[in-house]
């Protein structure tokens, strides 16, 4: 059995302990909260070893592997020790503020030889991955432009009051929100090799942003927009949606189902025809153990636990360190060129 340890158990911190205490290999080893409430009915309810200080919760719990689900500020200095206490880590997305202090994390693991994954969780959604996979399948030719997109309901008002509302703790719309389109782009073309256009933009907050749009350029030719709000009240909940144009065809997908248009010069493909075909959640995803708000939640920690048991099985991760940090320098880049811009306008 794998013992994890939880450190921060709000909203995510509170899923994945759901998660791996119901996984048939691993077993919740220690939680550690600033809460102390909390802490008392999870020991009194499942008796479970309980830490307001995660340094010594890495010193004294016997652990093989840590779940970190703090604000995002604390991700960095919590990582970095797990790492140095010999401890595989699943971070919460993004995994850093700093693209610099996402590389050295990754680098540590790596030279350490620990699994490191982030939460970047659409990758193990099956429309997307579906979407990946026509890509690489060449199913509507050469890709020339896509659109990535996130709208929900997150900040509605002007007085903001949790860490998300304030950018030195949460990084805004763009690291809570923003990062799930762009760590889908990145998955599917790579890094980009200009961004432009990048608008930061504030509704409600004061602090932060809580709109992102930008213009991301890719090798071969391949083109993006990206068009994020988290202050969209029309959506009742997060939506992200992708849609993808090629020389043959189209893909859109969302959460919920993928739609594709071929047109007749496309290559032959099992279950896609020339026209219109489109295919459901319920029948791209594999079963999982547990569901829990989806089974992506579930499939990407059970991708981190077989990672844990066959170190052979470690290069199929979607979700790593490396990768995270390939999106946090996107993210850089967005606010580079969202501040150049800004200082190109004030000067004018």
């Amino acid at each position: 059995m794998i013992r994890i340890g939880v450190v921060g158990l709000g909203k995510m911190g509170i899923s994945h302990l759901s998660i791996i205490g119901a996984h048939p290999r691993t077993e919740v080893g220690a939680v550690c909260d600033s809460l102390g409430y909390l802490l008392d009915v999870l020991a009194k309810y499942t008796g479970v070893a309980t830490y307001t200080n995660w340094q010594r919760m890495f010193q004294s719990a016997d652990l093989d592997a840590v779940i970190i689900s703090t604000p995002t500020a604390a991700h960095a200095e919590v990582a970095r020790a797990a790492l140095s206490a010999g401890l595989h880590v699943f971070c919460e997305k993004p995994l850093t503020l700093s693209a610099t202090e996402s590389e050295e994390l990754a680098r540590v693991a790596a030279d350490a030889g620990l699994v490191a994954q982030v939460g970047y969780h659409n990758r193990f959604v099956a429309t997307f991955a579906e979407v990946k996979r026509l890509i690489d399948a060449n199913a509507i030719g050469h890709v020339t432009h896509a659109l990535a997109e996130s709208y929900g309901p997150v900040v509605l008002q002007p007085t903001g009051r949790t860490w998300r509302s304030k950018r030195a703790a949460g990084g805004g719309c763009l690291y809570d929100y923003a990062a799930h389109p762009i760590d889908l782009l990145q998955w599917l073309f790579g890094e980009p090799s200009a961004v432009r256009g990048t608008i930061l933009s504030s509704i409600f907050s004061t602090d932060t942003d809580d709109e992102v749009y930008s213009t991301l350029e890719f090798a071969d030719g391949v083109s993006a927009q990206l068009s994020v709000s988290w202050s969209d009240e029309s959506h009742r909940k997060m939506t992200t949606r992708l849609s993808v144009w090629g020389t043959l065809g189209t893909i859109t997908a969302d959460r919920q189902a993928l739609t594709v248009y071929r047109r007749g010069a496309a290559p032959a493909l099992d279950g896609y025809g020339p026209g219109w075909s489109t295919r459901n959640i319920t029948e791209l995803t594999p079963s999982v153990g547990f569901y829990l708000r989806g089974e992506e939640y579930s499939a990407q920690l059970d991708a981190f636990v077989a990672a844990i048991e066959n170190p052979r099985s470690r290069s199929d991760l979607r979700n790593t360190f490396a990768s995270a940090a390939a999106t946090d320098r996107i993210i850089d880049r967005l606010l580079r060129d969202a501040g150049d811009r800004s200082a190109a306008a004030t000067t004018a």
